[in-house]
């Protein structure tokens, strides 16, 4: 029966060929004789080259509701009649028989359950041929491709059956599956085409705008439409009816085939029909060819999940590993010597010996890559399948990613290693760039197929994720590789897929297996880096959206905490700002915010690379980025101060704030200008949402929360745990403050006085009162800690001290800004109240500096310049700028010029608000209270302790310096309402201070040597504090005056110390004033030592004396019994006399008191009659009785010049009484005046003492005293002005007792004389001898001279009766008596006169 008439006649015999077709497929059947079947093949082979005719079975049969499927039996048959070859009877499988004989479901036959491997080193056969389960079938070349030759269907007039080469009916059926495929392909793509064509310039027209025939043009349009729906029914109908027959066969074929030409043909019909299926949408079809082709490329039982549960899959194993399988097991199928190429590793979980590759595997590999690379744009969901597969064959081969994504040739890490033929080692370089190849083609695919081929590749990254997770071994990074490679490429559209692409990598990068995470992180930055790089249209610049979409992953991996990424991060940071850092515009808060996401705890080597980020941004790139990311940088730089990694960050971390604030300074007006503009911006957009404006420091200027938000990230690090950083800090914030303070608003120093400066200062005393006394033992590594820095109390000293110096300093150098303020009072107190704290504080550093501070802001001391003051500058070397005066900023473009001068200061708000002149009252204000709280520092920290032990704090010599030192100048601005009380509580702190004892550690660097006498600086400074108060209140109102006895108090209180040094409360203290005598002392164990005093009293007394001179007549000191006080006090040291700690001491406590009496008895004697001075008289009597006879023995070493010139002193005395006292005897108290008759009496007399001891020996020696006295005596006796009974009586007495005593002395002189007959008397008897007899002559001259009628004739007896017994002495043999004899006996020539002539009973 001729096919072609059928052919022709289809449309008309329809039933008829049907049931011909039907036909000719059943003689397919095994059961049939061979020449039939193969009779058969070759019609169906002159069909199926015609797939036109196809078309027409299908859309004949395969189309109608009830008519038989023909075209679909056709194929199928062909399928099983495929499958039967195979199947010789004598190792027939029923089971499989039955499965390919009812082979709609179309599972590939290719690979069941146990398809095998190829034998290692099998011969390759010399034939092409087929070769399945032991059935070896030869391919025959029968015919030329696309043609069917019917060699024994010509045959068919033959009687006999032609015998039929083996192999001739397996090679047809082939071939007819080959034409088939290629037939139905080539045409429905051919028609595909052309609908495409015809429906894109239709599109053309009806997208231009509309022409008068436009009616026409739709309604071709629909037509159109209505014909490619028919069409595409056809097509998919006829794809759906012959694709499971076709999988079957071409599946089993591939898997027999031994042939390299047979298995291509096999491989590129199933490309085809995959292509095909997926052009017209076909997935299941399309995804059933594809599995087939990846499975061939894979080694037998390699168990991948993506194949296994697709539809077209027909094993029931989904596991991925192959476990208790022998590799090298061969198994029942596929017993085709095929040549290994490669062994490797298969990519599983728990990896367990090696599987092999194939030659054939390879081929089919190339397949799928071509597929790939041709047909990405139909592949949709079948990228997993496809990717699946090449990542497990990479694997298996070895191939590692390298630097963009490539894949390379590397060895495996961990296993045995992978083997490679060379054949295959030739090919890998080609696989590699195929590879390479079919990724940068994606960038011609569509967006969707694009989106497809990225899904893919994150699903098997994250199978392969999951795979490396809980271990450490090699992961699968093919998928991450590849994501990068088609990231790279797909650049000019990158923002579709951006957000997939590095959401999936971000979630890479924080897999726990460290191979993973590191390719993630590199996938991630270097499409970064790539995409800031591209040349987008239209470029970043103008394109802001595109780059912090660009930018933003990289901050996303600020929240990865693993340190490797974190370093890829940073790295990649730096790369950026090395290469774009000109152009990143709106991206730098996401920058910089990488920078200072990096936290304390995350390892030195990441912060440094941080700061190394941070340090090019200050360094470089400041003018470039806008001015709002100006706040980030200083926020950053501040951060990285913080972080206790590594102190030389911090440290110049704060250089870096310091080079920021000179960057602000520099480029102020510009950057005021660009926040200023968009802050208007801001608000008024703010205001359209109708919220409120919130940032930091609202609602000063923007320019001037820049500088707040410098001083407050300085202030913080001013409060750092690390000295250094917190002493670096501090310098830095003054400076700068110090330096640009001026560019800021007048109302915003109101921040930062409370905001900044005053809450630095709390914080900074709350950790100084609350550090650890512990001992700190080294400063890390070997440094070794100085003694004053070795505890944190002691460090946190230093901080306070800084702090406190720098507030001071700046309250006193901005005053004229700061007084204008509201509360600068409130102000002032605070600062004082911190003053006082640190001063009361109990560490010798912190309060010395609290009173220097003090005298800062009084202004005592004019604010140092800078450059004196060295420490000053922070530590990073940065030139300083000095804080008064015209000066230049370092390095700047323009010199700027402090508005200090007072003009200066005015012109600076004429232009924007009046010069506020601070009221008087005011300031009167300010400096009681700086004296209230001078007063409180005084009165507490000169107050003795109750109980002492080791820890006592005792103020030290220079603190109680400093404090007095403060008083003459805050005096100055006080004095006008400065009262008795404060003068009282002056004078206690005063006492107090000069009270206090110092260190023996410290005496001998604040105490004189013992022989110097000189004051120390405390001693000083109290009296200067009194010699203010007393000039003040010599010029000041009548009213002052009332103060002078209070100084004349407080003066000789201080005298008192020479003699009786004051007590520091319970405290014992050794004392050195005798040091002279005692030197040993100094050395003697003590931990406290008082003061040497005697100098200071003494001072205190030359003082006491000129204002004496200065005020003797003043109402208040004449009432108030000065001179009384006085001379109390001199009194003291009088009596003592040889026992003052100092000889100086009494001796000019007789100069001073000679002094004050020349004054003050005058005044005495004019307000005799008031009696104001009663009871000064009867004290003056003591000291002279206490000071002339003292009771005190002269040392041992006396000279005797020594001893003269301190007689001499007393004779000063008498002098004194004679011509200052009794001569105005009328006006001075009676009983005074006795008191001193009977000390001059004394005196004259003292020396004849009937006892002869050791003692006296040296008293006697007082001559010319005695002599002084004994004149004294008798010119007051015998002068006119005796007035009363009494007076004339005190003499008479004292002349009798002096001459009895004289005559006792010379009759025991000659009575020893003689008695001692050779041997010469004692020399202190002949002394006392020779003082008689000088005695009686000078009494001989007093009486003379005297008026006879004032002398009592009884006393004229006793002198004439002294004669006998001085002429008695004259045998004595001393020459010295003889002289004194001599003198003593010639005024007795007045008395010799003849006797008055006698009459004698009236004779004469």
């Amino acid at each position: 029966m001729p096919l072609y008439w059928i052919v022709t006649q289809l449309t008309l015999l329809v039933t008829e060929c049907e049931i011909f077709l039907s036909l000719l497929v059943k003689f397919l059947d095994a059961d049939k004789p061979q020449w039939l079947r193969a009779v058969a093949v070759e019609s169906i082979h002159r069909l199926c080259v015609q797939p036109q005719l196809l078309r027409s079975f299908c859309q004949s049969y395969d189309m109608k509701q009830h008519s038989t499927k023909v075209f679909r039996d056709i194929v199928n048959a062909l399928g099983s009649f495929i499958q039967s070859l195979f199947l010789v009877p004598p190792t027939g499988n029923p089971a499989t028989t039955n499965q390919a004989g009812n082979n709609n479901s179309g599972g590939p036959v290719s690979a069941p359950a146990n398809s095998g491997m190829v034998g290692i080193g099998g011969g390759v056969t010399l034939l092409p041929a087929f070769e399945y389960r032991g059935t070896w079938i030869p391919i025959l070349t029968v015919t030329v491709q696309g043609s069917a030759k019917a060699t024994y269907l010509e045959m068919l007039d033959k009687v006999e059956p032609p015998t039929i080469p083996e192999g001739y009916a397996m090679s047809v059926a082939f071939h007819c599956l080959l034409d088939l495929v290629r037939g139905i392909t080539s045409m429905i793509e051919g028609e595909l085409g052309e609908v495409e064509t015809e429906y894109q310039s239709t599109s053309e027209v009806a997208s231009s705008p509309m022409h008068s025939s436009e009616q026409q043009d739709l309604q071709s349009t629909s037509d159109q439409m209505d014909k490619e729906i028919v069409s595409r029914a056809v097509w998919e109908e006829m794809v759906n009816a012959c694709w499971c027959g076709l999988l079957a066969a071409l599946s089993l074929l591939l898997d027999a085939s031994t042939d390299e030409a047979a298995t291509e043909n096999i491989l590129k019909a199933e490309l085809t029909m995959a292509a095909l299926c997926g052009r017209l949408g076909l997935v299941t079809s399309r995804d059933a060819f594809i599995t087939a082709i990846c499975k061939g490329s894979l080694p037998p039982h390699y168990a991948l999940t993506v194949l296994n549960t697709t539809t077209a899959a027909t094993l029931s194993n989904k596991s991925y590993s192959i476990q208790g399988q022998s590799v090298m097991m061969i198994s029942p199928s596929s017993e085709s010597h095929q040549q290994v190429v490669a062994v490797g590793q298969p990519l599983a979980v728990q990896p367990q010996g090696t599987v092999m590759l194939t030659s054939k595997n390879i081929q089919c590999m190339r397949t799928l890559l071509n597929l790939a690379h041709c047909h990405g744009a139909v592949l949709g969901t079948s990228w997993q399948l496809v990717l699946a597969t090449l990542q497990h064959l990479v694997w298996i081969l070895g191939l590692k990613p390298s630097s963009g994504g490539a894949l390379k040739p590397g060895r495996a890490v961990e296993g045995p290693s992978t083997v490679l033929t060379t054949a295959v080692m030739t090919d890998l370089p080609v696989i590699s760039n195929i590879l390479s190849r079919l990724f940068e083609s994606s960038q011609y695919l569509d967006d969707v197929s694009l989106h497809h081929l990225i899904n893919a590749l994150c699903s098997l990254s994250l199978e392969a994720m999951d795979m490396a997770y809980g271990n450490n071994k090699e992961p699968s990074l093919f998928a991450v590789a590849k994501l990068l490679e088609t990231g790279l490429v797909n650049m000019h559209r990158i923002e579709i897929l951006w957000r997939p692409l590095t959401g999936h990598l971000l979630e890479v990068c924080q897999h726990p297996n460290s191979r993973m995470r590191e390719w993630g992180a590199e996938a991630l930055t270097s499409l970064i880096k790539a995409g800031l790089t591209f040349n987008h249209e239209p470029p970043l610049s103008q394109n802001q959206r595109l780059q912090l979409l660009l930018l933003n992953p990289l901050k996303e991996m600020s929240n990865i905490n693993h340190p490797d990424i974190r370093l890829k991060q940073l790295e990649c940071v730096l790369q950026i700002l090395q290469s774009q850092g000109d152009s990143l515009g709106p991206g730098w808060p996401l920058v910089l915010g990488v920078m200072g996401a990096i936290r304390n705890d995350q390892g030195e080597s990441l912060i440094r690379t941080a700061f190394q980020c941070l340090q090019l941004v200050v360094t470089d790139f400041l003018p470039t980025m806008p001015c709002t990311c100006l706040q980030i940088v200083v926020d950053v730089a501040g951060s990285f101060g913080l972080h206790n990694q590594e102190l030389n960050i911090s440290l110049t971390s704060i250089g870096l704030l310091w080079n920021i604030s000179d960057y602000f300074f520099q480029r102020g007006e510009i950057i005021e200008k660009e926040l200023n503009k968009e802050e208007a911006a801001q608000q008024k957009q703010a205001e359209e949402k109708g919220v409120v404006l919130n940032r930091p420091f609202h609602p000063a200027p923007p320019f001037d929360c820049l500088w707040l938000c410098l001083y407050a990230k300085l202030g913080e690090l001013c409060v750092d745990p690390r000295p250094a950083v917190r002493k670096s800090a501090g310098q830095t914030l003054f400076s700068t403050i110090g330096a640009h303070g001026t560019l800021l608003q007048h109302s915003t120093w109101h921040t930062v006085i409370w905001k900044v400066l005053f809450n630095l200062l709390d914080r900074v005393r709350e950790s100084s009162t609350t550090a650890d006394k512990e001992k700190i033992e080294s400063g890390g590594g070997n440094i070794l800690i100085h003694h004053s820095r070795d505890t944190a109390e002691k460090q946190w000293a230093e901080t306070w001290v800084l702090t406190l110096a720098g507030v001071a300093r700046i309250f006193n150098t901005r005053r004229y800004l700061l007084q204008p303020l509201g509360d600068f009072s409130r102000a002032w107190d605070v600062l004082l109240d911190h003053i006082q704290s640190a001063a009361l504080s109990k560490n010798n550093e912190v309060s010395l500096a609290a009173l220097k501070s003090f005298q800062e802001i009084l202004q005592i001391v004019s604010p140092v310049r800078d450059s004196d003051k060295p420490e000053t500058s922070p530590v990073v070397n940065v030139p300083v700028p000095v804080l008064i005066g015209p000066i230049s900023g370092p390095g700047l473009s323009r010199p700027f010029i402090r508005t200090d001068s007072i003009g200066e200061r005015l012109g600076r708000y004429s232009n924007s608000e009046p010069p506020i002149v601070t009221d008087e009252l005011e300031d009167l204000n300010l400096w009681w209270a700086a004296w209230n709280t001078w007063y409180r520092i005084g009165s507490e920290s000169t107050k003795p302790p109750i109980t002492f032990d080791k820890l006592t704090f005792i103020p030290s010599q220079p603190f109680l310096t400093a404090l007095i030192q403060i008083f003459p100048a805050l005096y100055q601005h006080i004095k006008t309402g400065f009262n008795m009380d404060d003068l009282q509580k002056l004078g206690v702190i005063l006492h107090s201070a000069v009270s206090v004892p110092i260190s023996s550690d410290a005496s001998p660097f604040i105490l004189p040597s013992y022989t110097e006498a000189v004051l120390t600086s405390l001693q000083e400074a109290v009296l200067t504090a009194l010699d203010v108060l007393q000039k003040a209140i010599c010029v000041g109102p009548e009213n002052m005056q009332i103060m002078y006895p209070a100084i004349f108090d407080q003066l000789l209180a201080f005298v008192e110390f020479s003699c009786k040094p004051p007590q520091y409360g319970q405290l014992e203290t050794k004392h050195i004033a005798n040091a002279k005598y005692n030197q040993i002392q100094l050395f003697a164990p003590a931990e406290w030592v008082a003061l040497n005093y005697v100098p200071f009293a003494e001072r205190s007394l030359e003082v006491v004396v000129d204002l004496y001179q200065k005020t003797a007549c003043h109402k208040a000191v004449v009432n108030e019994k000065v001179l009384q006080n006085i001379i109390k006090a001199l009194r003291v040291p009088l009596s003592l006399k040889y026992s003052c700690p100092s000889e100086s001491t009494w001796k000019l406590a007789v100069s001073s008191l000679l002094k004050v009496l020349s004054i003050g008895l005058p005044v005495a004697r004019q307000h005799a009659s008031s009696g104001k001075f009663d009871s000064m008289w009867p004290e003056l009597a003591n000291t002279f009785e206490d000071f002339l006879f003292t009771k005190s023995i002269p040392p041992d070493n006396l000279s005797i010049q020594e001893f003269q010139r301190n007689e001499s002193i007393d004779v000063e005395v008498v002098q004194l009484i004679s011509t200052e006292i009794l001569p105005y005897a009328n006006f001075i108290p009676k009983e005074f005046v006795g008191q001193i008759m009977t000390m001059l009496n004394k005196g004259s007399i003292h020396s004849q003492s009937s006892s002869f001891t050791e003692a006296e020996i040296d008293i006697r020696l007082r001559e010319e005293f005695s002599k002084m006295c004994f004149e004294t005596l008798l010119q007051f006796s015998f002068s006119n002005k005796v007035t009363t009974p009494q007076e004339g009586y005190i003499s008479r007495m004292a002349l009798s007792v002096l001459l009895k005593r004289s005559q006792d002395v010379l009759h025991r002189y000659i009575e020893d004389e003689r008695l001692s007959g050779k041997c010469p008397l004692p020399r202190q008897q002949v002394t006392e001898i020779i003082f008689v007899l000088k005695a009686v002559s000078t009494l001989i001259d007093s009486l003379k001279k005297t008026q006879p009628e004032n002398v009592d004739g009884n006393t004229w007896a006793q002198v004439i009766a002294l004669y006998p017994t001085l002429v008695e002495c004259i045998t004595c043999s001393s020459s010295e008596v003889c002289s004194a004899l001599k003198e003593a006996l010639v005024p007795f020539k007045d008395f010799m006169q003849p006797p008055a002539s006698k009459v004698q009973n009236g004779e004469s």
